[in-house]
């Protein structure tokens, strides 16, 4: 069986939002320095830059997971969406910053969407080493 085609284009969204979020860090500091998701998030003494290459390397592995079919692959993008999308609207409650409504909505649907084809990350026959390019 194949995977479905919203595991793939979930995956690459992530991954080109993996790629924005290093290409904003690195090569465009006056962007990065106006999210500042740590002081967002109640750690102001944590390095901003650090926490996005930490941030995008778990997500990384989340997605590697999550395309391979992966039980916890399936398990951690369940904590990521959950993470996030709670993360999102409490900054959306807290800050009042529209800027974070997508991120909540984009979380419950990959969240929906997950536990709508989950019996794809726990069939044997159907987990396997998918490439990322075909």
């Amino acid at each position: 069986m194949k995977r479905p085609i919203g595991i793939t284009l979930i995956s690459y969204i992530y991954i080109f939002g993996i790629a924005t979020l290093i290409a904003t860090t690195f090569f465009f500091d006056q962007i990065a320095s106006n999210i500042e998701f740590v002081e967002k998030l109640g750690l102001p003494n944590f390095p901003e830059e650090l926490f996005r290459v930490v941030i995008a390397i778990a997500t990384l592995i989340t997605i590697y997971g999550y395309m391979n079919l992966k039980p916890w692959g399936f398990w951690l993008m369940i904590l990521y969406c959950i993470s996030f999308g709670a993360i999102s609207y409490l900054i959306i409650l807290s800050y009042n910053k529209q800027l974070f409504i997508g991120n909540f909505v984009w979380s419950s649907i990959v969240l929906v969407y997950s536990l709508a084809v989950h019996k794809k990350f726990f069939n044997k026959n159907e987990t396997r080493n998918i490439k990322f390019a075909r």
